[in-house]
């Protein structure tokens, strides 16, 4: 998914002419976050087998191309009209042009290294490596901003790098190199998602949440929709296709995407992230849990070891720094 920061605008500045305001349903179900936080974490969790069932029916390429192609521009358009009505916020040319940039990183890259890794590897061996993505946060503004590593955290870096490397190496003994592949191609993924989270930060705080999402979706539709076809989208048998997976679908996209990420950013304003964060390691449980259930996919002692050490080691470095601003590895 694309997975953005999906905080409502604060700064809107047009309700709804008639009825309860989006600010008093907010305050409404504030003592349910918690369990509604809950009930969010376990849906990611499923998406992750809902999303490999998709690929019974859909090359990766032909999931971007209905995804790009008429989902995210549809629930884009219709946010932005529920946000502030037929008054779109301006920007400049060079915001837009920031924005395309940004959006290329975490749209067209990101999300298709995880359709195409999410379609090689497993949903749980999914789940853990994209729940690397706030790892690669800490790593990238330390860089960023020069400061120097506390050692809690160099020692929580290690420790998930030893995890990664015992996870990894459960398919390569096994000779599962298309595996393999897509578990490199979720861990880069995991990565530039980062990157995306760290560049686009000042953007949100600039322009709101709300714009940075849809605008950068928006702009990177066009590019995706013509790198999907070239890739062969089209040739799926969409005819072809039965209406569970046409759901599943839907789900994958706007459910757990669209809507999870939404929901995300007011549980974050709600409880806070310090509070928040913690909850996103039951995502990689939950998914290996309705993984095995449904799909029938297996767990090693090694994939075990190395799953805990490396959630375990992401979490303590999170955790151990001032900064635990890290946005929550949705699934896509």
């Amino acid at each position: 998914m694309s997975h953005v920061d999906a905080r409502a605008d604060s700064g809107a500045k047009h309700p709804a002419a008639a009825g309860p305001s989006p600010a008093h349903w907010s305050h409404a179900f504030e003592a349910y976050s918690l369990p509604i936080a809950l009930v969010l974490i376990t849906l990611w969790g499923l998406n992750f087998s809902v999303q490999k069932s998709v690929f019974q029916w859909m090359s990766p390429n032909g999931v971007l191309l209905v995804r790009y192609g008429l989902i995210m521009p549809v629930c884009s358009v219709i946010l932005l009209l529920l946000t502030y009505g037929r008054r779109w916020p301006r920007l400049s040319r060079a915001d837009v042009w920031t924005l395309f940039k940004v959006g290329l990183v975490g749209h067209l890259v990101h999300v298709g290294l995880v359709m195409h890794g999410m379609n090689w590897s497993t949903p749980f061996s999914s789940s853990v490596l994209i729940a690397c993505g706030p790892l690669f946060t800490l790593l990238l503004l330390r860089v960023m901003t020069h400061e120097k590593m506390q050692r809690a955290v160099f020692s929580g870096v290690l420790i998930a790098m030893a995890g990664v490397l015992i996870f990894l190496s459960e398919k390569l003994l096994t000779g599962s190199f298309t595996a393999s592949l897509g578990d490199l191609a979720l861990l880069l993924a995991a990565a530039l998602f980062s990157y995306y989270t760290v560049v686009t930060r000042p953007l949100n705080e600039r322009l709101g949440g709300v714009p940075v999402m849809t605008y950068t979706a928006l702009l990177s539709c066009p590019p995706i929709v013509l790198m999907a076809s070239l890739g062969g989208g089209w040739s799926v048998a969409w005819s072809q296709v039965p209406l569970s997976g046409w759901l599943s679908l839907g789900y994958s996209v706007v459910v757990a995407a669209f809507v999870g990420w939404s929901v995300w950013g007011w549980i974050n304003r709600v409880r806070g992230v310090a509070r928040s964060a913690p909850l996103n390691y039951l995502m990689a449980p939950v998914a290996g849990a309705v993984s095995w259930a449904v799909g029938g996919e297996s767990f090693t002692w090694v994939k075990i070891l190395g799953a805990v050490l490396a959630l375990a080691g992401v979490a303590y470095a999170q955790f151990a720094s001032q900064d635990q601003r890290v946005l929550p590895p949705a699934g896509e």
